[in-house]
Parts: C-alpha cells; sequence; structure tokens
C-alpha cells in the first residue's frame, strides 16, 4: 500500500478551498478522505486543526463569492471583538443575488456601501450593527471601535448622513455622543453608560489622578474628579497575578491616603447594574454630591432595548 500523500503545512493550520489546495499538489479526492473535514460547501480543514472563531469566520469567507462582501458584526468580529453570536455569518452583496448557505446570512442591498480589503468599512458595520442592536451594545461596540482607530466619530456620521436610507443609518446617530475613545475595555464602556443612563454625572474615563503635591498616583478608568471618586473595574486577569495584585494594593493605599474613595466594578455586580449605580451613587454623595438620585424610568430602559428613533422617510432596501 503506498504511503499517504504528504500534506503541505500551509493546509495544515487552517481552512482552505479545493482549489488552493490543487494549487499545493493536493487533489479533491485527498480532500474528501479521513485527514479532512468539510466546513462548507468547497471549503476544508485538517481534521487536527482546532477552529478558532477567526479561523471560521475566514472559512465563511472562503465559501462565499468574491463579490459578497463580509458585514454587519461579523466583519466587527474579524478585526479581533469577541463579541455577540458568531454565527450566522453576514455578508452584504449588490443585487437580487440568492444563495443559500447553512450558517450564513446574505444581505442584499441595491448599492454596496463603503467597503474596504476585509468587506465592509468598519464604520459601515457598526451603522449595519446599530439597526438591531442594544444601545448598550452599541456603545460597548463603537468604544471598541473608536478606541482601536477602526473609526472616528465623522466618518461614521459622515456615511450615515450620506446613506440615510440604509438600516442602522438614524439609530447610529443616537449612539454617536455617548461614545468615548478613551475606554480601554468593553467593561469600562458598559459600567460609564449604566451611570450615564441612571442620571448620574459623566465620568471622565482613563485619567490621571495626582495628589495634593502634583505627584502621580494612578490613572482610574472612570474618575469623578470634583467628588474624589474612582469607579474601577476589576477584571478576572488580575486574580492570578500576584505582582498586578500588589500593585493594586499599593495604588488603592495612595488613593486612600489622598482622601479618595472607589467602587470596584466586576462582572457579578454589573449583572445587578441598578444596585451598582445606587453604590456609586451612596459614594458620590459621600464626596459632597448634591445632584439629583439615579433615576430608572424611561431612560434607564432605553439603555437596554433596541435604539429607538424617529423615522420621517421609509428606508430602502437593505444593506
Amino acid at each position: 500500500m503506498p504511503a499517504p500523500k504528504r500534506i503541505p503545512d500551509d493546509l495544515l493550520h487552517g481552512p482552505f478551498t479545493p482549489a488552493m489546495a490543487l494549487a499545493m499538489g493536493i487533489s479533491e479526492k485527498v480532500l474528501r478522505g479521513s485527514r479532512f473535514v468539510r466546513l462548507f460547501p468547497c471549503v476544508w480543514v485538517h481534521v487536527d486543526h482546532p477552529m478558532t472563531n477567526l479561523d471560521w469566520i475566514v472559512a465563511s469567507e472562503h465559501a462565499m463569492p468574491e463579490r459578497a462582501q463580509l458585514s454587519h458584526v461579523s466583519r466587527i468580529q474579524r478585526l479581533g471583538l469577541d463579541f455577540g453570536q458568531l454565527r450566522p455569518f453576514h455578508f452584504t452583496i449588490a443585487g437580487d443575488h440568492h444563495l443559500t448557505i447553512a450558517d450564513i446570512f446574505l444581505h442584499r442591498t441595491e448599492l454596496l456601501p463603503p467597503l474596504d480589503e476585509g468587506g465592509v468599512t468598519p464604520a459601515t458595520a457598526f451603522i449595519q450593527l446599530c439597526a438591531t442592536a442594544r444601545m448598550i451594545d452599541a456603545i460597548i461596540v463603537g468604544d471598541w471601535l473608536l478606541r482601536g482607530g477602526h473609526l472616528s466619530v465623522l466618518e461614521v456620521a459622515e456615511v450615515a448622513r450620506r446613506d440615510d436610507w440604509r438600516p442602522g443609518a438614524r439609530q447610529v446617530r443616537a449612539v454617536l455622543s455617548h461614545l468615548d475613545t478613551g475606554s480601554r475595555s468593553p467593561k469600562e464602556s458598559e459600567s460609564r453608560a449604566v451611570l450615564v443612563f441612571a442620571g448620574l454625572p459623566r465620568p471622565e474615563v482613563n485619567k490621571n489622578v495626582h495628589d495634593s503635591c502634583g505627584a502621580f498616583l494612578g490613572c482610574g478608568d472612570l474618575v469623578y474628579l470634583l467628588w474624589k471618586l474612582l469607579v474601577e473595574y476589576e477584571g478576572r486577569q488580575h486574580e492570578g497575578d500576584l505582582h498586578q495584585w500588589n500593585i493594586d494594593i499599593d495604588r488603592y493605599r495612595g488613593f486612600r491616603d489622598e482622601g479618595w474613595q472607589y467602587v470596584q466594578v466586576t462582572s457579578e455586580k454589573l449583572r445587578t447594574p441598578k444596585k451598582l449605580v445606587s453604590e456609586v451613587f451612596a459614594q458620590l454623595v459621600r464626596g459632597g454630591y448634591d445632584g439629583p438620585p439615579p433615576v430608572f424610568a424611561a431612560r434607564w430602559n432605553a439603555l437596554f432595548g433596541p435604539i429607538v428613533v424617529h423615522r420621517n422617510s421609509p428606508q430602502r432596501a437593505a444593506g
């Protein structure tokens, strides 16, 4: 019995098409053997390769015609954000093209939106996301895209103005004023959003704090300078990092010595956001805040629902 055909290294570490394999001397007959798995029609992967989310997105790209553009949340996930459901994979195509592939959603449009080498532009993908996203999720994603330099507020506003008929164009306008390029993590963005939508003052984001002599104390996640209050998100990455844990202890000691209070936020606390907001409000009052208490009414509820806008004119074909 002849030895199994040697598989080129490039075919061992990610999805590929039969054409790509044939260019390396591997026929489709070999692909149909036990060493490979079919992911989509005409997309294969080596059986021993552990598929990542990015691998799945790349595989979906291989499964689609070239003129279909990666779009919506899939385009944002390809940039590296772990957010939302991976499936279905979203693509946008111009014209009345019909193609049915499991786990792939093909959006059809009269006119393609702005594109780049990865599909629709990140600004376009963000607008598409806002058509169906909750306000809080749009803020989280928008902050991340801003922080990474994937888009600018001006770019998004201009695309939404020019193509105001596209789904999401009106919704995104309601989001832009709530974004902050200084946010360093999705959880920081979420924490800021719940405070602001409850009616508390908007904190400064990732602001350097100094003592009375001007010496640097640290950089606070969310800072209320006037009331000497820090709101700090504590991620699980600190739990196993003894060095960082000790740094944080010294850092908080320095804040306390200068009369600063702080509220530590965790994922568990964000699951009960009203309780978190009330804790921050109590600390603000302790620091001298005499503004109104938080309000958990219409504006608060809007944070956790789809972005509501008033439409003066109908929107045209999807895209």
